[in-house]
């Protein structure tokens, strides 16, 4: 599963196949299966994670028992939750697998010292973490300004086929509706 993540920095930067060991020697494969959860709340988080394979869920639950999802993440992207990371307090949130999955873990401490050591590696995450802001804005200003059939429009623009992959509820939860207002916009859609 190494290989998946060695393309993946080949395809955004220039490492050397002593830099890639360097990364490979502190990477840690973790398999999940459907439903198993890779971060649960009030546990610290204390890792970079990188799915190599499947998709997972960032989201918590509110005291009504609702969820509400925050993120996705599939091949290629990144997960965790870097409030507890960057202060080491217990996580607000639930990371769990929609379906079986593959990540690749590095603990915050080898990452940091990855990120010294290799200029490539600490611009590729400043460049990760800029557009993810970006997305945070866009989103915050979509679920305050735009109707629910915009929102749909807009996460299908986003996740595309990766929407296919996933439960409805899940979608409504993302989106900050009910998954009767998705099914009524979905229904509209089509006409």
């Amino acid at each position: 599963m190494f290989t998946i993540f060695q393309n993946y920095l080949q395809s955004k930067a220039s490492f050397t196949s002593e830099q890639l060991e360097m990364i490979n020697a502190v990477s840690v494969i973790k398999k999940l299966r459907k439903n198993q959860y890779l971060l649960q709340e009030g546990d610290v988080w204390r890792y970079n994670a990188f799915v190599c394979q499947g998709c997972l869920r960032t989201y918590s639950i509110d005291e009504k028992g609702l969820e509400h999802v925050l993120n996705f993440a599939v091949e290629n992207w990144w997960i965790g939750d870097r409030e507890s990371l960057l202060n080491g307090t217990p996580s607000r949130f639930n990371i769990d697998a929609i379906e079986d999955s593959i990540v690749l873990l590095i603990t915050k401490e080898n990452f940091d010292m990855l990120t010294s050591k290799l200029p490539q590696l600490n611009d590729l995450v400043n460049l990760i973490l800029q557009r993810s802001f970006v997305a945070s804005q866009n989103r915050i200003n979509s679920n305050i300004s735009h109707t629910a059939e915009e929102k749909y429009k807009a996460f299908i623009e986003k996740y595309g086929p990766i929407s296919l992959r996933l439960p409805q509820h899940m979608i409504a939860s993302y989106l900050g509706i009910t998954p009767e207002t998705l099914s009524r916009v979905r229904k509209q859609l089509k006409k």
